[in-house]
């Protein structure tokens, strides 16, 4: 297919057409409105479904239904819509529904407003829901990879019978880039859901369910889940990285963030400070594995993000908490410039 010039949100759609999914369920937030509106446009021109529901706590659980059922199926919202959509996300987790959530990250607590923030990385990653589960979370960082990551969750989400969060934010949501689609899924190469209940006598044995009254039927229920979630965490990693070779002090960051590091990696390589990036992208399962090959033979850490520090969190953690892990962070809706953050760098690196 050609290339097109087209914003973060509507390759998610564009890609999500693509990949078959079949149903769209939604309550319209910025910065992830354009997700809506573009599932209202082609949806319905392509027989299938849009419907935007009269709340997040609606869209969820129609995606319970949907997904349930064994259609590809989706929603789109931002941090207050998203912090509604938690008992749901449990539930589907809970019952095994695969089902694709984009969250296109503002600013907040609360109301905030809708400059993009990072500061829902711990919602998605530790789970805002309530039992023991995990979310697989990727994290795009240019419009090409709204269109790719979302192809990507739905296959993961049908292979492991799981919800997968898309965690972008306002900034790649909003943004235009050339993106290369891929061509259309066929039919016939979608998974079979044998799983699936369609309200006939043949699936009348296919339940979905997450309520087990007996403890030691829910006990083994959990440990079945957190197997599929061990082995997602040994299988599905993925991550970038960016002059790490011979590097003294490794930048971390993900999503827009991600791509002004790439920009201080260039600066401060040519100002003879050797400097490298390493970008998640998946946030759970977290690539810990070359995290810490690479923190082993690297002087200095510097995690960058938008939010409190949630990501330096875990990567202090993955790194044994050795010294030289630093944080830098803004928040409220503030990107951090290649200037600011290559003056951090270099007060570490002793430059000064």
């Amino acid at each position: 297919m050609a290339k097109e010039l087209i914003k973060g949100n509507y390759a998610v759609v564009k890609a999500a057409i693509l990949a078959g999914a079949e149903t769209y369920f939604g309550y319209p937030i910025t910065p992830a409105s354009e997700i809506a509106e573009g599932a209202a446009l082609y949806f319905p021109k392509l027989n299938r479904v849009f419907l935007q529901a009269e709340s997040e706590v609606a869209s969820i659980n129609m995606l319970y239904g949907s997904g349930g059922a064994g259609v590809r199926t989706m929603t789109a919202s931002s941090g207050p819509g998203i912090s509604l959509m938690q008992e749901g996300i449990s539930y589907a987790v809970g019952s095994e529904v695969p089902c694709l959530i984009v969250n296109v990250q503002r600013a907040g607590p609360g109301l905030g407003n809708i400059a993009p923030e990072q500061a829902d990385y711990n919602q998605s990653v530790k789970g805002g829901g309530h039992g023991s589960y995990k979310l697989i979370v990727l994290a795009p960082n240019s419009a090409q990879e709204m269109c790719d990551l979302t192809i990507k969750g739905l296959e993961l989400s049908d292979k492991y019978r799981t919800p997968v969060v898309l965690l972008s934010d306002a900034f790649i949501g909003q943004m235009m880039e050339p993106v290369d689609f891929p061509d259309p899924l066929p039919q016939k190469d979608q998974p079979k859901k044998p799983w699936a209940t369609h309200g006939t006598k043949e699936t009348m044995r296919s339940i979905i369910n997450s309520i087990y009254l007996e403890p030691l039927e829910m006990e083994d229920h959990i440990n079945r889940l957190l197997s599929k979630f061990k082995k997602i965490q040994e299988n599905e990693t993925m991550h970038e990285e960016y002059m790490v070779q011979d590097a003294e002090i490794l930048l971390v960051g993900y999503g827009i963030t991600s791509r002004v590091l790439m920009e201080v990696v260039e600066i401060a390589r040519k100002e003879g400070i050797k400097a490298g990036l390493f970008r998640p992208i998946t946030l759970w399962p977290f690539p810990n594995k070359r995290l810490v090959e690479l923190a082993e033979k690297t002087r200095d850490i510097l995690v960058v993000e938008m939010s409190d520090g949630q990501l330096f969190e875990d990567v202090k953690l993955q790194a044994n908490c050795k010294k030289g892990i630093h944080s830098y962070t803004r928040m409220g809706g503030i990107v951090p410039t290649s200037t600011e953050i290559l003056q951090k760098v270099k007060k570490i690196m002793g430059r000064n």
